[in-house]
């Protein structure tokens, strides 16, 4: 077997050089400018645990580093407290994600951040699910749990 050698080095590319991304809180100023999330009164009637989940295919973005679209899911499961997340500014929302520049793992903190703002839920779990893309995936999860439940 010939010994093939790679004479050209890979590039390492440095963040603000050669790809850069907004702070998180330009990022969440600005979506929330375009596309607030909106909630309605929850009426709970009886003991238990009531989750809800929400969740959209049609989540795309721009990857920072190589300006390339970016696409996935994302899901949100909660436990409200006194509020539910509404469905129409929930998908306004994710739209608006289309032209900005944003890593997946910010996107998740985002996505998060704005959630539990309005929210307030007693518990709950985020997922960023992207498709594969250059043969890597990427999925991204956090949970919450307020110190009552």
């Amino acid at each position: 077997m010939p010994n093939i050698k790679n004479t050209t080095p890979l590039k390492q590319y440095r963040e603000g050089k050669d790809y850069s991304q907004k702070p998180a809180k330009k990022i969440r100023a600005e979506i929330k400018k375009k596309a607030p999330l909106l909630t309605f009164n929850f009426q709970e009637q009886s003991r238990g645990e009531h989750w809800v989940t929400i969740s959209t295919e049609e989540y795309t973005s721009i990857c920072p580093f190589s300006n390339w679209p970016d696409f996935g899911r994302v899901e949100i499961s909660y436990v409200p407290n006194k509020k539910c997340l509404e469905l129409k500014s929930f998908k306004l929302y994710i739209n608006a994600f289309r032209n900005i520049k944003i890593f997946h793992e910010t996107a998740l903190e985002v996505i998060f951040a704005d959630f539990l703002e309005v929210v307030n839920p007693k518990k709950a779990v985020i997922k960023v699910d992207m498709n594969v893309r250059g043969n890597v995936k990427t999925v991204c999860k956090k949970y919450f749990k307020t110190s009552q439940s």
